[in-house]
């Protein structure tokens, strides 16, 4: 038993003196260096490469858009009433039509007004006869006169009489005109064309000429329109410009919240005074309106192309980037390295920038995957269109291969 005992002591003993003697040569064996995995690491000093979205910079001319909020207002708005103390016969117009200058609208009770225009013909046919009687009067003492058989008080007298009664002769007739104007506003027609807002009055309502209330019905203009808003004080040099240019200024106005295009028109006024309350400057613009997709009273947003950069370089908006020094953007160089270079943003139009210095055209900018670079940071471009990077090449290992 003792026997036993010695020799597993000896067994474990020689095991345990065995491992130690392979794990100190394990600690001095230094394997053969790997070129390949060495120049793979030194490449990788900045890390591995950075996939990114790329985009070219390009020379376009680029619109100097401004944009406000305005509203819309018709250049024409007419409260109908009635010229007459009269009764409404007749109704031809109705809630929400659109109506020509000249429809009729209403037609009012104008037995009154014929009635006195037949009493105003009348006074004329009398007063006719009347002067007719003083012609042949002063005809007859004139003769008299010329025989010595009459006397120079009774022509004078028969001369005031023919002159009066051809006097009341003319004020007979501007009185049968007067009527006749009258009778013509028995037909109450539209002064403007435009549409018909609610109607106020039915037939068998009495109107009258001097009544102060809301009338008989309002016609609004509907085409054309006009769109008024307000620009800062800063923008006046730029709208005298594209007022004076010598071609139309567009304008585009879109109803608030709206989808569709916007309707088109053209800048056609421009205040003479700044607010000084507000610093900013009134102005105007026509809009045609043929399709009726404006309608006075509505907010609209309004877009002016107010001047144009011409020959400048334009990159998209999200490649530009904001720092501690300002606007920045990453530039891709001949050996896929960025550059990070400041920038001086002339504008932002949706989704492109005006860039007059810092970037030129034929240039690629990072558009996304910014923020993972740094200066020199090497990228792999990954937009549609770029060169795919070299496959890597196969590296020899021992005991075999290894790509």
């Amino acid at each position: 038993m003792k026997r036993k005992s010695v020799l597993t002591i000896a067994v474990l003993t020689a095991a345990v003196l065995a491992s130690g003697i392979w794990f100190n040569a394990s600690r001095g064996r230094v394997e053969p260096a790997d070129p390949a995995r060495s120049a793979r690491a030194g490449r990788a000093g900045d890390g591995a490469p950075v996939s990114v979205m790329t985009a070219l910079a390009t020379r376009e001319d680029v619109p100097v858009r401004k944009r406000a909020i305005g509203f819309v207002e018709t250049p024409a708005s007419v409260v109908v009433k009635s010229r007459l103390d009269s009764q409404i016969m007749a109704q031809h117009v109705s809630d929400g039509q659109f109506v020509g200058k000249g429809d009729l609208l209403f037609t009012l009770d104008d037995r009154d007004i014929k009635a006195q225009i037949d009493k105003d013909e009348a006074a004329i046919a009398r007063d006719e006869a009347t002067h007719k009687r003083a012609e042949n009067d002063l005809a007859r003492y004139q003769q008299l006169l010329a025989r010595n058989a009459g006397t120079q008080q009774s022509v004078d007298q028969a001369t005031a009489d023919e002159r009066s009664t051809a006097a009341t002769i003319l004020s007979d007739k501007a009185s049968l005109e007067a009527d006749k104007v009258k009778l013509g506003y028995t037909r109450i027609t539209a002064p403007i064309d435009g549409r018909v807002g609610a109607v106020q009055v039915t037939p068998g309502n009495l109107v009258g000429a001097n009544s102060t209330g809301t009338g008989l019905l309002t016609i609004t203009q509907m085409q054309p329109l006009r769109v008024a808003f307000s620009m800062p004080e800063s923008d006046l040099p730029v709208l005298r410009r594209a007022l004076n240019a010598s071609t139309a200024v567009p304008v585009s106005a879109m109803v608030t919240g709206a989808g569709g295009a916007p309707a088109m028109g053209t800048l056609n006024f421009v205040d003479s005074v700044v607010d000084r309350a507000s610093g900013t400057i009134a102005a105007k613009a026509a809009f045609p309106n043929t399709d009726l997709a404006l309608w006075p009273g509505q907010y609209v947003d309004v877009e002016i192309a107010a001047d144009t950069l011409t020959s400048t370089t334009v990159i998209p908006t999200v490649a530009v980037q904001t720092g501690q020094k300002g606007p920045y953007v990453y530039v891709v160089k001949p050996d896929e390295t960025v550059e990070l270079r400041q920038v001086e943003v002339a504008l932002s139009d949706g989704g492109h920038s005006a860039i007059t210095s810092g970037v030129s055209p034929g240039e690629r900018v990072v558009t996304d995957g910014q923020m993972r670079l740094k200066q020199g940071t090497h990228i792999r471009d990954k937009s549609a269109g770029a060169k795919a990077p070299p496959a890597p090449q196969s590296v020899p290992v021992a005991g075999g291969e290894r790509s």
